[in-house]
């Protein structure tokens, strides 16, 4: 079996003397291992299994090798369902888009009875809510509970999401965004929008808008992570109050050498194109980040604080 070389950047000195990572994180040289090596996951029974996608409608070869690796992977890892980062169609809507731009590159996941759940990112066009493979029931913002086996409900596993429509927010949207989180029960409540609102990536200055109106409601909510778009790159954060926003922009758009160096910075991958992995038990979120040519980009677990 090949040896894969795995080259580790060296870590830059910021201009204060502070140590920054590199959001280049890796760079790989050779085959990716099959995955049933690659995967880091645990795979527990009865443990909730989703994989998340950014960026991707573009019908170009990226976005088919993309979703190859996650059929590959989900042979080792059966996630139930995708959550869908916004931009899921670009440059049209017409209903040869839909097809060229989702429903041909992802088929062996639909086939295979996989369930998308999407929202609205700045490229989409006004209708999307109502296509009925992205499961919004025609609604820009909207919040659906993960389903659960016999032995995640007996183990209390279970998780809420969050689906934020960020090209419409207002105060009648975040009044929405509050009650429902306040009256779920779910152990794990997770929002997932389009426009990020911490990056490392050319959108920094507009995501502190963003931030003002979003993280108050999150922090009052016993949020632990939160998934987004919209920069064409994958970043985990240092947690921010207690939560890890995670950007997966990667899955059919791709800036290299987009992200920008400094502490906000816990992992980054703007070298190649990738999709997320995630499982969650009653206390701990376990995530991946994979490229397109197998390799895991990042890993680790996150704790359900009490």
């Amino acid at each position: 079996m090949p040896l894969v070389v795995l080259v580790l950047v060296t870590l830059l000195t910021a201009a204060c003397g502070t140590p920054a990572p590199d959001p280049r994180a890796a760079i790989f040289v050779g085959p990716a291992p099959p995955p049933a090596q690659s995967l880091a996951l645990p795979n527990r029974p009865g443990s909730i299994k989703f994989a998340a996608i950014g960026d991707s409608g573009r019908g170009h070869p990226p976005q088919y090798e993309v979703s190859a690796q996650m059929v590959a992977f989900r042979k080792e890892f059966s996630f139930d369902f995708v959550v869908m980062l916004g931009d899921n169609i670009y440059d049209g809507a017409t209903r040869e888009d839909y097809r060229q731009k989702f429903e041909l590159p992802y088929k062996p996941l639909l086939d295979d009875n996989v369930k998308f759940y999407a929202v609205i990112g700045n490229h989409d066009e006004v209708n999307q809510p109502s296509y009925p493979l992205f499961n919004m029931g025609g609604e820009r913002y909207y919040t659906f509970r993960a389903d659960t086996s016999l032995l995640a409900r007996l183990t209390d596993t279970d998780a809420q999401f969050f689906m934020v429509d960020t090209e419409t927010l207002d105060r009648t949207q975040v009044a929405w965004l509050e009650r429902e989180m306040g009256k779920s029960d779910a152990r794990w409540k997770i929002p997932i929008f389009h426009r990020p609102i911490y990056t490392s990536g050319r959108y920094a200055t507009p995501a502190r808008i963003f931030r003002s109106a979003l993280e108050p409601v999150f922090l009052r909510h016993d949020v632990r992570i939160a998934l987004s778009g919209h920069e064409h790159f994958y970043q985990r954060t240092t947690p921010q109050g207690g939560i890890t926003y995670f950007i997966s922009g990667g899955a059919g758009s791709l800036r290299a050498g987009d992200i920008r160096r400094g502490l906000l910075v816990a992992s980054g991958f703007d070298i190649d194109y990738h999709f997320m992995l995630f499982e969650l038990t009653r206390d701990e979120l376990f995530y991946q980040a994979i490229s397109r040519t197998g390799h895991s980009i990042d890993a680790g677990s996150i704790k359900r604080q009490e």
